[in-house]
């Protein structure tokens, strides 16, 4: 056999060719996404931000004589990017997750019982875990997130940003939480895939994977170096980047709770966006390292879940029936609760 045969026939040669076709693969599947994306955008700016803009008109003086009276009982800038921040954000991570931790501890009401997404777990949740999971949040959201809020308000001051009493104008807003969107989801799938190395995970990731089957306040139940650079990191580089007004960066942080509580709650609730592709992550701590799926589909780290029912069941709910009513799984040894 030549020499060049044995090349390529050779693994190491094989597993270049491999590498080499994937890389391309990903890039021709980026360039697709981003270019159908931008397309769409496009066709339909006029339209959106018509509509918007209506809705906004008719708001826009409500909100703003709200944002006056925030104003008028504190006006520095420091105290409501940190302070404000951490109020509004932990206020909407305790409200919504108190109601899903309500429902864990009591099994309360019986009828939500058939929207879990792993049936039969956390019902009801051992006591001990949850104690030990609610101070680790109260540590992080004030040992951790506080100091890292004062460093991100230093930061913002370097960059500049929106200080105006006025409301910044909505496409705006729009526009910078789009940008927040994909800053974050690039940001959160490298930082959190990179701590799942084994000589990270073992020390660091590894706790906030105690819970295999998450309950909604779990969302921040992580080693604090985790919630400093895979949690607060990515949810910050976009408004720095975008130099956003304090007003958006409550209402960007707010968001990101709300996601985060739902992803982590256990329950696919109808109306509501689905928590099965992070839950799933829980389940198979290899699958669905992003937020959005955009760049586990990029990068293949989805080929399980697309492969499973959980990705059936990964749509927003628009009747009462449940995921598993809907797409039950043969194979799944749980019962499927229904509404009694």
């Amino acid at each position: 056999m030549s020499v060049a045969a044995k090349l390529k026939d050779s693994p190491t040669t094989s597993n270049s060719v491999s590498t080499t076709r994937d890389i391309w693969l990903t890039l021709k599947k980026s360039f697709f996404v981003l270019a159908s994306g931008i397309i769409v955008l496009v066709a339909l700016r006029n339209s959106i931000i018509y509509h918007l803009q209506h809705f906004w008109g008719a708001s826009g003086n409500f909100w703003q004589q709200q944002w006056e009276k925030v104003l008028a009982f504190e006006n520095n800038d420091r105290k409501l990017y940190v302070y404000g921040t951490i109020l509004t954000s932990g206020a909407t991570y305790w409200c919504l997750g108190g109601l899903y931790t309500f429902m864990d501890v009591t099994n309360f009401p019986k009828f939500l019982r058939k929207y879990k997404v792993q049936p039969g777990m956390n019902e009801p949740v051992d006591t001990w875990k949850l104690l030990k999971c609610v101070f680790w949040v109260i540590f992080n959201f004030t040992v951790v997130s506080a100091p890292a809020l004062e460093a991100g308000y230093f930061l913002m001051q370097l960059r500049g940003y929106e200080a105006s009493s006025q409301l910044p104008a909505f496409p705006n807003v729009i526009f910078q939480l789009v940008i927040c969107v994909l800053v974050q989801e690039a940001g959160f799938y490298y930082l959190h895939r990179l701590f799942h190395h084994r000589r990270l995970y073992k020390y660091i990731h590894k706790m906030h994977h105690e819970w295999q089957s998450p309950i909604s306040i779990t969302a921040a139940y992580c080693h604090p170096a985790e919630h400093l650079v895979v949690n607060l990191t990515p949810l910050f580089l976009g408004p720095l980047i975008v130099g956003m007004h304090v007003a958006g960066f409550w209402l960007w942080g707010v968001i990101g709770v709300l996601h985060t509580i739902t992803s982590h709650s256990g329950y696919h609730m109808p109306f509501l966006l689905s928590p099965e592709i992070h839950d799933y992550h829980h389940l198979k701590f290899d699958q669905n390292y992003g937020t959005l799926g955009l760049l586990d589909f990029l990068h293949g780290t989805d080929a399980k879940f697309r492969n499973a029912v959980q990705f059936k069941r990964h749509i927003t709910l628009m009747n009462l029936k449940s995921a598993q009513e809907l797409f039950p799984d043969e194979n799944d040894k749980n019962k499927v609760i229904k509404e009694e």
